[in-house]
């Protein structure tokens, strides 16, 4: 067996056992009874464990060197030693007891969580949160040592490999200064429209989510190979072909639901996109965050609340609820789906607003992982924040540095992906419609295999081949751009070319 060929097979075993912690992921979050949380914890702990002996198995390290002087491999295999490699160097730099403790707490902090953000209590939390903050410092400072990075721009990294806080800022920076004026544009623009009719529920869940299914089968989604459930937080999760998303309904808004149902399913496309013959191998998973949160975020943002989509889907949605009246009609859906208002709660904020949301938290989690402000302190920063992004205050945790799961279960550097993803998406979908002038006609009659299409052959099938910056300069001709998102956002909410 040649180097390539054992480093093959044991990453097939590693992907075999990563498989069964993403199905136990998805379980803990859905179906799990709150009493099982500390065996569940457990066995997510020496599971977690036995990836990172895999990981860092000496013979890896022997593997890579020999298999690099391999003057028979193709671009394919070469790309997956240097993702083999990456993996490889960040792993060796944590100890074993480190990832069993960290498993262990954000485990259990995910669980308080969950009663925490329904009484709004966060000195509740803080205990179990402190612990999970901790440990996810000395992860990061452990990679950072290895990386020559900083502790935040190695945790960082683990979401989106070689990003760096420094450029983060400087986009961030400028959305800051962009988005207040824009967004009071945006609002002036709608007011200047007659009243939006309201949609009367309640809005059964049953029929919510026969609505969520059929839309998922539009846009092409497996049902093979992945569900639909329901969580506190949506999520796509699961395993190779078994790509789990979820979502949670309210009977008097049903609206929120199903973008939150699409927005899952445009990640849950990527996964079940990913190339076949390199199942299993790191350059067949997914770039990173970024990426993903693009696709999603393609799905929901760029496509789904077009004016194409909503001339489709609102008849389907009238039918579905038994509705009647102006409050039914596509535009009346499309200024729905596009109304500009300062929220508190990110999951449901439109697209104008939504990067004030990544922004506060992007800027919060480096303060916290650098130790430059006490966790007790985080409530009082959070409203604070808001105030100065979006100009309002949370009532209370619940709606304020409560609301979101990635904290309490470990995901320390990942916030700016989604914003990172808006901006990737606005520029793949415009690039998309260019090359194939057929995708907005086609979402028109809720024929998303044209769109699909694009996104297997230059996002999907990609895997991990490509970094970032090179997947996005060969499809779209450029590397991130910011102009894109905001000519997206001028022509959709000023009606500006």
């Amino acid at each position: 067996m040649t180097a390539y060929a054992a480093l093959s097979a044991h990453f097939s075993r590693l992907s075999a056992l990563s498989n069964a912690i993403g199905t136990l992921h998805w379980d803990h979050a859905a179906v799990m009874p709150k009493g099982a949380a500390e065996k569940r914890g457990e066995s997510l702990a020496l599971l977690n464990v036995l990836r990172h002996d895999m990981l860092t198995d000496a013979r890896v390290g022997d593997w890579l060197d020999a298999a690099d002087a391999d003057n028979g491999l193709g671009a394919w295999e070469r790309a997956n030693l240097r993702e083999i490699r990456r993996v490889y160097t960040v792993e060796t730099a944590i100890p074993a007891d480190l990832v069993a403790a960290s498993t262990r707490a954000t485990s259990a902090c995910e669980m308080a969580w969950r009663d925490a953000r329904a009484a709004s209590d966060f000195k509740g939390l803080l205990p179990r949160l402190q612990e999970v903050l901790e440990l996810q410092r000395e992860i990061g400072r452990a990679k950072g040592e290895k990386l020559g990075l900083s502790p935040y721009d190695a945790l960082l990294n683990d979401y989106e490999p070689g990003g760096r806080s420094a450029a983060i800022d400087a986009l961030f920076d400028d959305l800051a200064d962009f988005l207040p004026g824009f967004t009071e544009e945006a609002m002036a623009a709608q007011a200047r429209r007659p009243a939006l009719p309201a949609l009367e529920g309640p809005f059964p869940v049953e029929t919510q989510k026969a609505l969520g299914l059929k839309m998922m089968a539009a846009l092409g989604f497996d049902f093979d190979r992945g569900r639909l459930d329901v969580s506190t937080h949506p999520f796509c999760g699961g395993s190779d072909d078994d790509v789990r998303i979820t979502t949670r309904y309210d009977e008097a808004d049903f609206t929120s639901s199903l973008m939150g149902v699409l927005h899952e399913t445009g990640h849950a496309l990527y996964e079940q996109g990913r190339p076949r013959a390199f199942m299993g191998q790191p350059v067949g998973e997914a770039r990173g965050m970024s990426v993903h949160e693009s696709q999603s975020l393609l799905i929901e943002m760029q496509a789904c609340r077009s004016r194409e989509f909503l001339a489709y889907a609102a008849p389907v949605m009238r039918e579905a609820f038994g509705g009647a009246g102006p409050a039914w009609e596509a535009d009346s859906m499309w200024r729905r789906y596009t109304r500009v208002a300062p929220g508190f709660i990110r999951v449901d904020a439109d697209e104008v607003t939504y990067p004030a949301h990544v922004i506060l938290r992007y800027r919060l989690e480096k303060a916290l992982i650098a130790d430059a402000m006490p966790l007790a302190e985080l409530p009082a920063a959070w409203a604070e924040g808001m105030q100065a992004l979006l100009g309002i205050t949370p009532p209370d945790d619940r709606r304020g540095c409560l609301q979101d799961v990635h904290w309490p279960s470990g995901g320390w550097g990942y916030f700016p992906t989604y914003t990172l993803g808006a901006m990737t998406a606005a520029q793949l979908f415009d690039a998309a419609v260019r090359a194939d002038a057929d995708i907005p006609a086609g979402i028109a009659r809720g024929d998303f295999q044209p769109l699909l299409g694009w996104l297997r052959a230059n996002v999907h099938g990609k895997g991990s081949r490509l970094s970032t910056d090179e997947l996005l300069t060969e499809a779209t001709g450029r590397p991130l751009d910011a102009a894109v998102f905001k000519t997206h956002l001028a022509r959709r909410y000023l009606d500006k070319a």
